[in-house]
């Protein structure tokens, strides 16, 4: 009976996720931007002038909303898969290092001109950069993490890549290079083509479905390494099939969007105690949920008044920076 509502209430939570997902798939495919701001203008153009309409839907705002439906996805996908793997509520691909490595290794490609070679070769520049990052903190953690070990190596990968994006910046060949490099780094859907969605979504699908073969795996590595063995389940491919599948679907999301964080740390959070805390359970509602979070946010970004237009990026770190310090001080209560 219990296995049943639980089934009951997981397949409610995703059909109400993705009632929300489709609402605000519209919406960002109708709201736009005109000369007094926000406008309802794609219905209105369609009928005085339906060319340029179809042109605006189909070149700005359909992959604008296909990106940010497949990184708000991926984001909320491995954010429940590291933080299963890691047993820890706070883990989250930016807090770990997978998006700012993926950022260091397009930065990279950016900075050698490679891109120049072939639009590809930033997504797998990011997708390397992912997964040395990732590679590097489960040396550093081990098998059997804490929190203040992952938080710790977070740090220094994150400062590492940091340190080295800045030196890219400070010997970065013009200053037209610098602010592309900056304005890319600070996370945006603005100005993307489907050229960007066709990079991307392959490796995001490769990811998605390699985290989705380990989530029977995770569940079992709840119990203990040991547990999980006696089940048929290896910690080691389970561990693999995670790593390197955040790897490659971080490192494409940050290549063709920039770094938006803390979407992987807090769509799981939220959602974990209506799933009945089981890692597999938690992949699908995560992955609908971080689809709903970044639609929601970058039609925020779009709602506000003409001007320079506010990155996305910036909008989840203020939204989900309090959030993380919120459970870190509520962690240390419980332990007090």
């Amino acid at each position: 009976m219990s296995r049943d509502g639980g089934r009951l209430s997981l397949a409610l939570l995703c059909g109400g996720l993705g009632v929300l997902l489709v609402v605000a798939t519209a919406v960002s495919l109708l709201l736009g931007r005109g000369a007094g701001g926000a406008l309802w203008d794609l219905p209105a153009l369609w009928q005085s002038d339906p060319d340029t309409a179809r042109l605006i839907l189909q070149e700005v705002r359909l992959p604008r909303t296909l990106l940010g439906l497949l990184v708000g996805a991926t984001l909320g996908l491995c954010g429940a898969a590291l933080q299963g793997l890691l047993r820890n509520p706070l883990a989250e691909p930016g807090i770990l290092g997978a998006s700012s490595g993926a950022a260091l290794g397009a930065v990279v490609v950016f900075y050698f001109g490679l891109a120049s070679a072939g639009a590809w070769l930033v997504p797998v520049g990011g997708v390397v950069g992912s997964a040395v990052a990732l590679g590097v903190l489960y040396l550093l953690a081990g098998r059997n993490p804490e929190l203040l070990t992952i938080i710790l190596a977070g740090v220094a990968i994150n400062a590492f890549a940091g340190a080295m994006t800045s030196l890219a910046l400070n010997f970065a060949p013009s200053p037209y290079a610098i602010m592309e490099i900056i304005f890319w780094m600070l996370g945006s859907l603005a100005d993307r083509s489907m050229l960007q969605v066709q990079l991307a979504l392959p490796l995001m699908l490769a990811g998605g479905l390699l985290i989705a073969t380990a989530a029977r795996g995770l569940d079992a590595l709840t119990l203990g390494s040991d547990a999980a063995r006696s089940l048929g389940f290896s910690p080691g491919a389970v561990q693999l099939r995670v790593i390197a599948g955040t790897a490659l679907a971080v490192g494409a999301a940050v290549a063709v969007t920039g770094v938006v964080g803390f979407v992987g740390l807090v769509v799981p959070h939220l959602l974990r105690p209506l799933v009945g805390y089981r890692p597999a359970r938690l992949l699908l509602p995560s992955a609908l949920a971080g689809a709903v979070l970044l639609l929601a946010a970058d039609v925020l970004v779009r709602s506000l008044p003409p001007g320079p237009e506010l990155k996305l990026g910036v909008v989840t770190a203020m939204l989900g920076a309090p959030f993380f310090l919120f459970l870190i001080v509520r962690s240390r209560r419980q332990t007090w």
